[in-house]
């Protein structure tokens, strides 16, 4: 009989945590290898660990609604005969090394036995900081204590709260109801009492919540609280304005003539491929061209150092099925063919909407591309997405009159045009960098040929 630990996979290169969603498998349960043991959340993805082994889950160290730092070990799976060779399955990334950690005796086969670290109750925090155990003995989730800290709940306040969790214990659906009662009752008292001057909102650690004044309510006013997801993007977002003084740059480009070769090659495409060609993959193919061009736009900053990236890895914002978008990652984007980028391309939308993107999907990206125009829009500004330092919107592609040399000289003709923006981290890429980058794909785009081959 051996043990094998199960870890919170690695989901993206920014993101050091996931919550437990539900777990599938209890303990005492015989699994399989790549039976789904758990599911999981993060700001970007929601995810199915599987196991890595076949055997019996021993022992599970946290419970849902917990949040967990990549790497930790979440639970024990028994299996027969030694310690098996495991190999991390797709949702499981490799465990990162343990900083300067002795070796281990290499006197039984069996990985060790890893227990949770024990809770203790503390008894005297700093200032704003809330216990991970109340007065009572009830342990509060990190993600609970979360929530109380962004909506300003002191631990006396939180201690007060029902909980319908295993013996008590509050759950985020116990917290949600609490604010929503909460809220209400703020709203009424508003009513009937001559309303306070606004105070500002108590700080948290929540970023995006830093310094917000407080909004009181009307009494006809719907109040919709944030989902987890958005929550953090909101975080995520303020999280970038404030790391890279952002500029944002922006081209007009002539497309008619891919308008003109996409109508005419998308029926014969389909038939060759078997996949509908999109603008996107042409919009990428000029990206990864440019990038080529100016490796510099390709780069990640850390501290004072700037990393240049070797590989090309062209994130594309694509829609979820609740409304919200994530960034999957075309992988060495300037080695593929264009029937390769709209093979990928395809395959990554269709599989975001079906909510089946794998943790991998969403990893390592090195720049990204939006497309503001399927919401109709002629340009936007977007926000990096850290650790990147720029960003390409496409607006929408319009029919407008434009200047046209000929050899009879400028002629006035209508042209499928599109606006292009680039935003960009100020801090290493400044205007001549980013405007030139930006142009270069503007020119790959208009010298694309009319009678290219399928």
């Amino acid at each position: 009989m051996a043990q094998v630990e199960l870890v919170m996979p690695k989901m993206g290169e920014s993101i050091m945590e996931a919550t437990i969603l539900n777990w599938v498998k209890k303990v005492g349960d015989t699994v399989e290898v790549d039976d789904t043991l758990l599911e999981i959340a993060t700001d970007k993805v929601d995810s199915e660990v599987p196991s890595p082994v076949a055997g019996v889950l021993s022992k599970i160290f946290f419970e849902v609604d917990d949040t967990v730092e990549i790497g930790k070990v979440i639970a024990l799976i028994d299996t027969e005969g030694d310690a098996p060779e495991v190999s991390p399955s797709p949702a499981v990334a490799e465990r990162e090394e343990e900083e300067k950690a002795p070796a281990r005796e290499a006197q039984a086969p069996a990985a060790p036995r890893v227990q949770p670290e024990p809770v203790a109750v503390a008894e005297a925090e700093p200032t704003g900081q809330l216990a991970a155990q109340g007065s009572d003995g009830r342990f509060f989730s990190p993600l609970v204590r979360s929530i109380a800290k962004e909506e300003g709940i002191s631990q006396r306040e939180l201690e007060s709260v029902t909980g319908t969790g295993a013996q008590g214990r509050v759950t985020k659906k116990d917290m949600l109801a609490y604010l929503d009662s909460r809220n209400q009752d703020n709203g009424h008292s508003a009513t009937a009492q001559a309303p306070a001057p606004a105070q500002p909102a108590p700080a948290t650690t929540e970023t995006f919540a830093a310094g917000a004044p407080t909004t009181v309510p009307g009494g006809q006013d719907e109040i919709i609280e944030m989902s987890r997801m958005r929550r953090i993007i909101a975080d995520h977002m303020v999280h970038s304005k404030r790391t890279s003084p952002h500029v944002t740059s922006f081209i007009e480009v002539d497309v008619t003539d891919i308008v003109n070769w996409r109508q005419k090659a998308k029926a014969e495409y389909q038939r060759k491929y078997g996949e509908k060609i999109t603008y996107t993959p042409i919009f990428i193919e000029a990206v990864a061209r440019a990038l080529r061009d100016f490796p510099m736009v390709n780069v990640t900053v850390d501290g004072t150092r700037i990393i240049r990236k070797q590989d090309l890895n062209i994130g594309m914002a694509a829609a979820l099925p609740n409304g919200s978008l994530i960034v999957p990652v075309i992988k060495q984007a300037d080695m593929l063919s264009l029937p390769g980028l709209t093979k990928a391309v395809n395959d990554l939308a269709n599989r975001a909407r079906e909510n089946k993107l794998k943790p991998e999907d969403i990893q390592g990206g090195t720049f990204t591309v939006t497309n503001v125009g399927t919401f109709g829009n002629v340009m936007g500004t977007p926000i990096i997405n850290q650790p990147q330092v720029a960003i390409l919107a496409v607006g929408a592609i319009r029919k407008k009159p434009a200047v046209v040399e000929t050899e009879y000289g400028d002629l006035i003709a209508v042209r499928h045009l599109m606006f292009m923006s680039l935003s960009y981290d100020h801090r290493v890429v400044d205007g001549f960098l980013g405007g030139s980058f930006l142009r270069r794909i503007g020119d790959y785009l208009e010298a694309f040929a009319p009678n290219r081959e399928v």
